[in-house]
C-alpha cells in the first residue's frame, strides 16, 4: 500500500488494522472541489474554477478507485480538457512509480518523476499519509485538488457542464437519496469488502467480511431482476462506482482476496448487468484486466508471496447480452 511518516516511505500492505485482525481503510486528506465559478465545495478551500487544460489526472488501470475517475472523464467527454498519466501496474517497495513499460506506461506527463509519493510531497511537503490513486492536480497551483474518487467523480459529474462537457447528469436530484443509500451499502459490503476479505488476518475476520459481501451481492442480483440498472433504465453514479469491482471480481478478487463463494459470472443478473455496463460507449477503453491482475498478484506479496499470476478461464465482458 505504502506510506509517507514523517517524510520517510514505509512499504506497508495495508492501511490500519484492528488488534482482531479487521482491515480499517483510513480516509483521504485532500479534499477540495473543482467547481464552475471556483468557489468552494462541500469541503475544503475554493479556488478551484472548472478550466479546459487545468487539471491533470493521476490514475491507474489496476486501481478500482482510480478507474472510478477514468470512467467519468470518458462518460463526460472531458479527454480533452483534462489529461491523464497512469502509474505502473507493480506497486512494490517504492510503491506506485511512474516506471515505463511498453504497455502504455509512458511516464509523469508534467514533472517526469519517479515515483508517484513526489507529488504528495510537491503538494505538501510536510504530508505524512496513504499515498494512493487516483489524483486531480492542479497545474497552475501545482497542488493536490484531491485524492478522494467518490468526490473527484461529483466534481467530474458538473463542474465542467457550463464549459462543453457532455450534459449527462449521473447524480439526478430525483434518484439523489437512492444513490446514496445505495453508495454507503455498497462501498461497506462490496467496494471495500473485498478488501476487508483479502486483508484480514484472522478467520474471525474474515468471516465478519464475508457474509455481508455476498449477502449484498444475493440482494443486487434479485434487484436487478426486474430493472437493467440499480435505479431504473439507465446508468447512473451507483451503478458506476459498482462497475470497477465487478470488473475486477472473477479474475481477482475471487482467488486473490479469498471471495470465493461465487463469481459474478455465477450471478444471471449482475453477470448481464456487469457486461451492459462494460459494453456502454467509451468504457472498454477505461479498462486493462492485464495491469489489475498483475498489480494484485504481484504487488501483494504478504497474500502471494510466489508472485505468481493465475491463467483462469476467459471472462468475456464482450459477450452479446440476451
Amino acid at each position: 500500500m505504502g506510506m509517507l511518516i514523517n517524510g520517510h516511505w514505509e512499504d506497508v500492505w495495508y492501511d490500519t488494522k484492528s488488534s482482531s485482525g479487521h482491515f480499517v481503510r483510513s480516509d483521504a486528506q485532500f479534499r477540495n472541489y473543482i467547481t464552475a465559478d471556483g468557489s468552494a465545495g462541500p469541503s475544503g478551500r475554493g479556488g478551484f474554477k472548472a478550466e479546459s487544460g487545468r487539471y491533470h489526472l493521476y490514475a491507474s488501470y489496476a486501481c478500482p478507485w482510480a478507474h472510478r475517475a477514468l470512467i467519468y472523464r470518458s462518460l463526460k467527454g472531458l479527454e480533452n480538457m483534462i489529461d491523464v498519466s497512469f502509474v505502473h501496474w507493480l506497486m512494490d517497495k517504492d510503491g506506485w512509480t511512474f516506471k515505463k513499460d511498453n504497455e502504455g506506461i509512458v511516464g509523469d506527463a508534467l514533472y517526469n518523476f519517479d515515483f508517484f509519493h513526489q507529488l504528495y510531497t510537491k503538494s505538501d511537503p510536510g504530508y505524512s499519509g496513504r499515498v494512493t490513486v487516483p489524483i486531480l492536480w492542479d497545474k497552475e497551483r501545482e497542488t493536490i485538488v484531491s485524492n478522494e474518487s467518490s468526490e473527484i467523480i461529483r466534481m467530474l459529474n458538473s463542474a465542467f457542464d457550463g464549459i462543453g462537457a457532455k450534459a449527462e447528469n449521473y447524480y439526478p436530484i430525483e434518484h439523489k437519496n437512492q444513490i446514496d443509500n445505495l453508495n454507503e451499502s455498497i462501498y461497506h459490503s462490496i467496494n471495500n469488502g473485498v478488501y476487508k476479505c483479502g486483508f484480514a488476518t484472522t478467520q474471525e475476520a474474515y468471516n465478519d467480511a464475508i457474509v455481508p459481501l455476498f449477502d449484498k451481492l444475493d440482494e443486487l442480483d434479485a434487484r436487478l431482476s426486474h430493472m437493467p440498472f440499480l435505479c431504473g433504465e439507465k446508468p447512473l453514479e451507483a451503478d458506476w462506482r459498482l462497475f470497477p469491482t465487478l470488473f475486477r471480481f472473477d479474475a481477482i478478487y475471487f482467488s486473490h482476496f479469498k471471495c470465493a463463494k461465487k463469481r459474478i459470472s455465477d450471478y444471471p443478473h449482475l453477470w448481464r448487468y456487469a457486461r451492459e455496463l462494460y459494453q456502454w460507449p467509451g468504457i472498454a477503453q477505461t479498462t486493462n484486466m492485464e495491469h489489475a491482475k498483475r498489480h494484485y498478484y504481484e504487488s501483494h506479496v504478504t497474500i502471494n508471496p510466489s508472485r505468481i499470476v493465475p491463467i483462469d478461464g476467459e471472462i468475456d465482458f464482450d459477450e452479446i447480452i440476451r
